[in-house]
């Protein structure tokens, strides 16, 4: 994720504070800086680290509540993005979106894709059957929702309780390991091609609007059609494509899964072990670069863990290890990240993982290796989702509108700051709606974005070149 700060704020009459897209409900927006918390270059790109410190990494970075100064964040943004393409009976992609395909086992409605880029169908260890997942879908429909509570309340224990973003890598790096059975370069094609006209779709009301406000790009605007680094923008338009870190993360995984996937075949353990090494010498050693390829590579040093644990999952390399070791080794990676996040404070101004990089990496490695642990050691499968059939039809949704869900969130979440404003002008609504609750702005945020799931995820469809539906 970024390192920027997350914008939260409250609901309240004409002029309150709120989603500040812009201008909407707020201040006008600082001086855009370099995604999490990067200073000031060029026109601002996704994520990044604060100005340059003795420290290796940057200074801390206030939360702010939405439309106040806006600075960019990382989004715990799903999921994996681009999904590829369909095997025999696949289905769309994830952010990790990913095809539907009848739940393994089960009777259940068909899985739709997942979230963020990923893959058509959930892979299953192994050997064994190929079929939907369903703790798999579980596990990202409920990153989803932690993603747009975290962009909405902003609060810094969220990443502690579920880290979306580790999560949501692993995922896809299971899928990407399934897929890689295939020629390495149909299964690339097949993830950029529904990874990125999803992004353009998005992109292109996204760029209008931030030229209607002054902004004019220069020749960075290739990234915003191959985003292998942060497309640029404006502070007008932060909140809307500060996000796009994680689909440039995912992109580049995606590239580099041949050859990562080759590596970690030939010693697996050491690899995955060794995944986190960059991520400690960027603390204590070398410091990337303060550009946009810089916040790459910190980014891919972060979550190299958790996707190198997707490959450990899909090639039965966690099966084999004994509980004890594992849990052992989880629990000490969930202490150090723990630790350096609550005893560095003052250095950082808050314990939010998302705006501490080594934190993050750690204590994502150590949570996502028990969830994905439990899933090997126990073949769990969640097929007892098919018994709540509008659960299961929910799950089903998110994991085949994960793209849209993830790229359109936070502009339902900015809408939903002058929405609300018009209600106060009803004096029943006044009187009996909770409009300065911030969660009144998060349900009104949530009912924004069952709006765009049907306008605007059929392009996950056509992405997969499959026949568009309005719900998957």
């Amino acid at each position: 994720m970024s390192w920027g700060s997350e914008q939260q704020g409250q609901q309240g009459p004409q002029g309150q504070q709120g989603y500040g897209y812009g201008g909407y409900g707020g201040q006008q927006a600082p001086p855009q800086q370099y995604g999490q918390g990067y200073p000031q270059y060029d026109q601002g790109y996704g994520q990044g680290y604060a100005q340059p410190q003795p420290q290796p990494y940057a200074q801390p970075v206030q939360q702010q509540p939405y439309a106040q100064p806006v600075q960019p964040t990382q989004y715990e943004q799903p999921w994996s993005y681009a999904p590829e393409e369909p095997e025999a009976a696949s289905t769309t992609a994830q952010l990790d979106p990913v095809p539907s395909e009848p739940p393994a086992q089960t009777p259940a409605p068909a899985a739709a894709e997942e979230p963020p880029p990923t893959e058509p169908e959930e892979p299953k260890p192994k050997g064994k059957a190929g079929g939907r997942d369903r703790y798999f879908d579980a596990l990202r429909a409920v990153a989803l929702v932690r993603v747009v509570t975290y962009h909405t309340f902003g609060w810094a224990w969220a990443g502690m309780v579920f880290p979306s973003m580790g999560v949501m890598f692993a995922l896809a790096g299971t899928l990407m390991a399934k897929s890689l059975e295939r020629p390495a370069f149909k299964v690339v094609k097949s993830r950029m091609r529904r990874l990125l006209p999803p992004f353009w779709f998005w992109g292109f009301f996204v760029v209008v609007a931030m030229m209607i406000h002054d902004w004019m790009p220069g020749w960075q605007i290739v990234f915003w059609v191959v985003p292998v680094g942060d497309p640029p923008g404006n502070h007008w338009g932060i909140q809307a494509w500060e996000i796009l870190w994680y689909l440039r993360t995912y992109l580049w995984f995606v590239l580099l899964s041949p050859l990562l996937l080759w590596i970690f075949r030939k010693a697996p353990i050491p690899v995955l072990l060794l995944s986190l090494v960059p991520i400690v010498v960027f603390q204590y050693g070398w410091t990337p670069p303060w550009d946009r390829f810089g916040s790459a590579i910190t980014d891919l040093a972060t979550y190299l863990f958790c996707w190198l644990v997707g490959f450990a999952h899909r090639e039965g390399v966690l099966q084999r290890l004994k509980p004890a070791l594992v849990v052992l080794a989880s629990l000490a990676a969930l202490v150090y990240g723990g630790w350096f996040a609550f005893g560095h404070q003052g250095e950082f101004g808050t314990y939010d993982l998302d705006e501490i990089p080594i934190a993050q990496a750690f204590w994502s490695a150590g949570f996502v290796t028990l969830l994905m642990y439990f899933k090997a050691y126990y073949n769990v499968d969640f097929a007892w989702l098919a018994r709540f059939k509008r659960l299961d039809r929910i799950v089903t949704i998110f994991n085949g509108r994960a793209v849209t869900i993830y790229l359109w969130h936070e502009i339902a979440l900015i809408l939903a700051v002058p929405l609300i404003d018009q209600f106060w002008k009803v004096p029943a609504f006044e009187k009996w709606l909770p409009l300065e609750s911030q969660w009144f702005m998060f349900g009104i945020g949530w009912v924004l974005i069952w709006v765009a799931i049907p306008l605007f995820g059929w392009v996950e469809d056509v992405a997969a070149k499959k026949k568009p539906k309005l719900l998957p």
